[in-house]
């Protein structure tokens, strides 16, 4: 009799989407992007979105702290890295913000009307955080909803790219993260969720979200992991 505890699936779905061969092979033929999830002002800088008020912001001060010592510490210099080595290998680097088409927001999705959360063009709110910010003339792509697929053209874009495996970099894990790993996975990409390249508010959200995505939608790896992945299948630009 099966344990209660065993994820009668875990085996099927680990050989069609985890140890699939074709992560490396989409890493040797550069048909591999990062994918970097919000990493702007709005949502990951103290004084902006949220974290405006500490006063009255609905996340409690504890919490903030975690938070902006995780991204300082650990999610933006790795995700500066991974950036880094994603270039120098000759491999895409998108970048995803959320951003409304016009400067009042009504064209946002009804989600983040409820949530009043707006960066409006050209705001404080809408810029890159300046450590992972886009470099030349890398992808941005704007939305206003919590999934990147659901409310955007990047499914069209990485088909004119000839994406199909996807790592995935950003915040808020358990939230737009999160979102954006299942609707990928649905597409048909392979998706690599890097950990330490992501942040939400709680340690407990953010181990949640992994451990829902790992074995099913997912590979879970670190950065140093991630860069391996590249550095073995791949020789850097200069040297090709």
């Amino acid at each position: 009799m099966t344990s209660p505890s065993r994820d009668p699936l875990r085996p099927i779905y680990r050989e069609s989407f985890i140890e699939n061969p074709k992560h490396e092979k989409d890493l040797r033929n550069r048909d591999t992007a990062l994918l970097c999830i919000d990493m702007q002002y709005l949502d990951a800088a103290e004084g902006y979105g949220l974290f405006r008020d500490h006063q009255n912001s609905p996340i409690p001060l504890d919490q903030m702290r975690y938070y902006f010592d995780r991204l300082r510490d650990t999610v933006l210099p790795r995700v500066h890295n991974l950036q880094n080595c994603f270039r120098a290998h000759g491999l895409e680097v998108i970048h995803v913000r959320i951003q409304s088409l016009t400067r009042d927001g009504r064209d946002r999705g009804k989600g983040h009307k409820r949530l009043e959360l707006h960066a409006a063009p050209g705001s404080g709110e809408a810029c890159f955080l300046e450590e992972v910010a886009p470099v030349g003339d890398e992808i941005v792509i704007n939305k206003t909803a919590s999934g990147v697929f659901s409310s955007t053209n990047l499914h069209y874009v990485l088909n004119n790219l000839s994406i199909s495996s996807l790592y995935i970099v950003g915040v808020y894990t358990n939230e737009c993260v999160e979102t954006t790993v299942r609707d990928a996975c649905d597409l048909g990409y392979l998706v690599t969720l890097v950990t330490d390249g992501c942040a939400t508010v709680t340690p407990e959200l953010h181990d949640a979200s992994v451990k829902t995505l790992q074995n099913r939608y997912a590979r879970i790896v670190s950065t140093d992991e991630a860069i391996d992945d590249i550095e073995r299948e791949l020789p850097a630009v200069e040297s090709l």
